[in-house]
């Protein structure tokens, strides 16, 4: 696999900041925090951006995040196809490859069947547009008890509904564990629909009480990291591990220096299993 960093776990450094870090720890490619690229383009250019990466031998590799992009009312779903289409516009122009999307909370009464057929249409209009770039969507379920698509095999489920081939999953290994997926989740898909590993760790804590803060670089906490590589590396999954992670101590942290730290901690991981 190629090693990534996600601009969440830089939180508080610019983006461009997040590409020369990336980069001098040795990453292969960064995934884009949207909220970044958006202050970044207020005054610079798609074009700025491409040398950008060009100029510190890195390659972009996904723009997170359309959060929320199901359940939503008219207007919200007229906000989601502007957002779309911008930031497909904007990775078609960088060469990045994805976009990612996140569901939306579980509406009260919702039934799976109904989170299904809101899911499969939503990614089914969204793909509509992004083909239009060539750009895929990565659909990332979380684990958290409000959100509408809590673990691998719904996810899974979902997308091979949606039957698009620019349409694919993200695993973060902290939502697998805190929604309750299993290994044979893992196992039992096919790897092409896999487009994005977000691997981290957490503290020890119940799952029901688990939330982002308490995320950990890879290797310092209690997710089973080498299982669900192992898994992975079972279905020949071979495209990125990128490290993101959610937690306020790491923001106040020099930025050079947590890229470092994350490209070690990933790489161990990787080669113990």
């Amino acid at each position: 696999m190629k090693l990534g960093l996600n601009g969440a776990t830089t939180m508080k450094a610019d983006l461009v900041t997040d590409i020369r870090a990336a980069s001098a720890a040795g990453f292969d490619c960064l995934e884009i925090w949207s909220a970044k690229l958006k202050t970044f383009l207020q005054s610079n250019t798609t074009d700025d951006l491409k040398t950008m990466f060009q100029e510190n031998c890195i390659a972009p590799y996904s723009i997170n995040s359309i959060e929320h992009v199901t359940f939503r009312d008219d207007e919200g779903r007229a906000g989601l196809r502007s957002e779309c289409e911008e930031l497909c516009r904007v990775a078609s122009e960088l060469a990045c490859p994805y976009v990612v999307v996140v569901p939306g909370r579980l509406p009260r009464d919702a039934s799976q069947a109904q989170v299904i057929e809101e899911s499969v249409s939503t990614l089914r209009e969204l793909a509509g547009i992004t083909e239009g770039f060539g750009v895929g969507l990565a659909f990332e379920f979380l684990g958290q008890p409000d959100c509408s698509v809590q673990t691998l095999a719904l996810a899974d489920e979902i997308v091979r509904e949606t039957d698009r081939e620019n349409v694919g999953l993200v695993i973060d290994s902290f939502h697998f564990y805190a929604g309750g997926s299993t290994i044979e989740s893992i196992e039992a898909l096919d790897p092409a629909r896999l487009f994005i590993f977000h691997i981290n760790d957490a503290e020890d804590r119940p799952r029901e009480q688990l939330e982002d803060r308490h995320r950990l670089l890879p290797g310092l906490g209690i997710l089973p990291l080498k299982e669900i590589v192992a898994a992975l590396r079972h279905i020949a999954y071979d495209r990125v591990a990128s490290v993101e992670i959610f937690r306020p101590e790491y923001w106040e942290r020099d930025p050079f220096e947590l890229a470092r730290d994350a490209r070690a901690a990933v790489a161990h991981v990787l080669a113990s299993v």
